[in-house]
């Protein structure tokens, strides 16, 4: 079986665009949940949680979730994707004007983690209705 989540943005900075794969990860799980129950799978086929955020450097603070006007004005911009076990699922960086050093993208990708890290959590709640 192949499913497509599919979130149409219209207007979009790279916060709409994790949120789509954060939320497109709820609608995928509470889908499977039920087809689960229905018979369809025996097991829940998702190996694991998925959620993604943006995080950026603006005015030389690291920032996480930024909105479109930090988006806009951010001298680095990363989209993070990861799942549940800690794991990389996607990383796209970008230098708007001057390049940035290997410590700016640990310290995104640590802020980045710790982000996902609570979205993944408020997932689990989210989803806890369906158990």
């Amino acid at each position: 079986r192949t499913f497509t989540v599919d979130c149409d943005v219209l207007q979009a900075d790279g916060g709409t665009r994790v949120a789509a794969i954060t939320g497109g990860y709820v609608a995928l799980y509470h889908c499977l949940h039920r087809m689960v129950q229905q018979g369809v799978y025996k097991v829940m086929p998702l190996k694991s949680a998925v959620a993604a955020v943006s995080v950026g450097v603006v005015q030389r603070e690291h920032l996480l979730d930024l909105c479109y006007q930090e988006d806009f004005q951010a001298s680095v911009d990363f989209n993070v994707v990861m799942n549940d076990r800690n794991e990389f699922i996607e990383i796209q960086g970008t230098a708007e004007g001057k390049p940035f050093s290997k410590e700016a993208v640990d310290s995104l990708l640590a802020l980045a983690g710790k982000g996902i890290k609570e979205l993944l959590e408020i997932q689990k709640t989210a989803l806890a209705v369906l158990r």
